[in-house]
């Protein structure tokens, strides 16, 4: 009896450990984050004093006149990843399917394989292919065609305009497309590998095809994991550095052309943060940062709102 009173004893000091010590490790992260906002706030603030909120719609940096706007990073964040995402996408959620539902057995585990290898490759490898292979290849074949028979067309025709250089917005989001792939592919491959077969073969039974089993039973089964997947390559969107600031051709300007150079957050912030030559200078490459945080933290928030909704709507059925 002693014996046994000792153990439990014994039990509940490791069950209280435990606890306390995860309670630590959340308490830590939302410590690390609110740090990681402070710093970037005092930081940045003698730009918040000198711009205030001038400093989000002005589209002027000069460093020399010691003026500085963020409405072109941001402007160019927003529209690489926008582009990213909806190229990558579709194609992820069909490089799912495939593996999951209609991939013959002796490819399943070789492409599942190549597709993970792919999104550990390091994006300064993915920037030095875009660079030196696909950027020339661009420019000579396929923005010359975009232009000649894209261009003259009413108000679309704007977004394809101007010269073939290679390098710009466009190129970069399909870059950044190719980047995120891998990512969302390998989410939505888990999510969709987890749902119960009794479901799939019930609904295979009753005369559905692999379109009407995939969304009617699939993707509500996995909708949180699938956004999961789209938000963990947005992000990665959102903040990546090198491969866009090699491909993009950083210049401070807003152009409705998507083949016209352009500039975001983190390729300002690579291309400038060592070289900064005043306090103003360095504050507001801050703020750039203090930005990016802000717009990573709504697109997070959207995305939890989101499948909450989803959630309640499921439930009101």
């Amino acid at each position: 009896m002693t014996d046994l009173r000792s153990q439990l004893a014994k039990q509940k000091r490791y069950d209280a450990l435990f606890v306390n010590s995860t309670k630590a490790f959340a308490i830590l992260v939302l410590l690390s984050l609110g740090g990681i906002l402070v710093s970037l706030i005092v930081g940045a603030w003698p730009s918040i004093q000198e711009f205030g909120l001038g400093f989000y719609t002005n589209n002027n940096w000069d460093t020399v006149a010691n003026e500085y706007g963020a409405l072109a990073p941001i402007y160019g964040t927003l529209v690489t990843s926008f582009i990213a995402i909806v190229i990558a996408v579709p194609v992820s959620f069909g490089i799912a399917i495939f593996l999951t539902e209609m991939c013959p057995k002796f490819l399943k585990k070789p492409l599942g394989i190549a597709i993970e290898l792919l999104a550990g490759i390091p994006s300064i490898i993915y920037g030095m292919w875009g660079l030196f292979v696909f950027a020339p290849f661009f420019g000579d074949h396929i923005q010359p065609w975009f232009i000649e028979h894209v261009g003259p067309l009413p108000i679309i025709g704007k977004l394809f305009a101007g010269a073939p250089m290679g390098l710009g917005m466009f190129t970069a989001s399909l870059v950044l497309a190719i980047m995120i792939i891998p990512f969302i592919a390998a989410t939505m491959r888990d999510v969709f590998s987890v749902v119960p077969d009794l479901l799939k073969e019930s609904a295979y039974g009753m005369g559905a095809t692999t379109w009407e089993v995939m969304f009617k039973i699939i993707l509500p089964y996995t909708k949180a994991g699938v956004v999961g997947g789209v938000i963990l390559g947005l992000g990665r969107a959102l903040g990546e550095t090198m491969a866009v600031t090699f491909l993009i051709g950083n210049a401070f300007n807003i152009s409705p052309s998507l083949f016209t150079s352009g500039v975001t957050i983190t390729s300002a912030l690579a291309n400038e943060f060592a070289e900064a030559s005043s306090e103003l200078h360095l504050a507001s490459l801050l703020h750039l940062g203090l930005i990016l945080f802000v717009i990573t933290f709504i697109v997070l928030s959207l995305a939890k709102l989101m499948l909450m909704r989803m959630d309640h709507k499921a439930g009101n059925r």
